[in-house]
Order: structure tokens, then C-alpha cells, then sequence
């Protein structure tokens, strides 16, 4: 089983934890283990806060107010960005046609000046699993998966994402959903 490019949807098992209704973008799945992030989390932080951190100049408003995403409770000072492929960036990776993820400040630079990228999500820290550890969980039904969606990723507002991604999966009434299944 590859997740890589997948959504985890997290189901009422993990209400009360910090990835209580969580979507997570994985980008990295094998047999050392798993790294995703969550993208419909977010602490309040704002990317003019990020910009003035980096001393990156920027002087859009829209852009100074846009929400950083708290990414997962690993290394959270570390950024990622979500965004469609293009672009030559330093350290960045085509997820599939149109999502890649970046991870190096040039990104950070072009989105201030405004040169680049209409569609993008930042996110500090990352969740990861070690080998067997997400196989494990979702047995547990910890887990939902789905291929992602670009479109949740990039135009859904970050408060549906988790109903969204859900709706992906054929599950309309979510008060519905049971977190037994059977395997058979």
C-alpha cells in the first residue's frame, strides 16, 4: 500500500487529540514510514508574520493576512508549501500534475513579490509516522484515505476541508459515521 499523494481524514477515534478532524496531505509513504501535512489546522498565525521573520518584503495585505497552517507537531519551525508545479525552486517536489511541495525559503520570496503563484498554502511542522505506525492506525479506523483533491487543497476554505475531503469518500451525513468497521 503507497498513500503517497493521499488524504488521511481523521475519524471520531482521534477527536480530543491534536488531529481531531484533521486532513493530511501525505507526501511520503514507504516502508521507513510516512510524512504528511495537515492541511486544515491552523494556530492563528499569519504569513506577514512568517515574511517579517525571514525580513522577506511584502505589501499586500491579502498576502500579509493569509493563514499559516500548523502543519503537524514535528519540527515546527520548518515551512512547506503547497502549491501547483512550476517554478525552479531550490528544494521542491511534483507531487502529480498538480500539486508539488516546496520547502526552501526562494518560494517564500517570489510569493511576496507577488510574481508567482495564485494558489498556495503554507504550512510550519509536519506529522510522520514510523514503519508500520500509519498502517497500524488505520486498522484501528483512525484513518480514512482518499486520493487528494487540488481543489480542497487550494479553494476550499481551511474551516471544510475535513467535510470536504469526507464528501470525496461518499460520506454526505457525517454524524452517520461509525468508527467501527469490519475486516474482512
Amino acid at each position: 500500500m503507497n498513500l503517497i499523494n493521499q488524504f488521511l481524514i481523521a475519524t471520531s477515534n482521534l477527536d480530543n487529540t491534536p488531529f481531531e478532524r484533521a486532513v493530511v496531505y501525505l507526501i511520503q509513504h514507504d516502508a521507513e514510514g510516512a510524512m504528511g501535512v495537515v492541511i486544515n489546522h491552523s494556530d492563528n498565525m499569519k504569513l506577514g508574520e512568517i515574511f517579517r521573520q525571514l525580513e522577506i518584503s511584502v505589501n499586500s495585505p491579502t498576502l500579509q493576512n493569509q493563514a499559516v497552517l500548523t502543519g503537524g507537531p514535528l519540527q515546527p519551525h520548518s515551512g512547506f508549501v503547497i502549491h501547483p508545479p512550476g517554478g525552479n525552486w531550490n528544494s521542491s517536489v511534483t507531487m502529480n500534475p498538480k500539486i508539488a511541495v516546496t520547502s526552501s525559503k526562494d518560494i517564500l520570496v517570489a510569493i511576496a513579490s507577488g510574481k508567482y503563484l495564485d494558489s498556495a498554502v503554507l504550512a510550519l511542522g509536519y506529522a510522520g509516522w514510523s514503519a508500520g505506525q500509519l498502517e497500524a492506525e488505520i486498522g484501528r479506523n483512525d484513518w480514512l484515505c482518499t486520493p487528494a483533491s487540488e481543489n480542497i487543497i487550494f479553494h476550499t476554505p481551511m474551516t471544510e476541508r475535513w467535510e470536504e475531503s469526507m464528501h470525496l469518500l461518499g460520506i454526505k451525513d457525517i454524524a452517520q459515521l461509525s468508527s467501527w468497521v469490519g475486516h474482512a
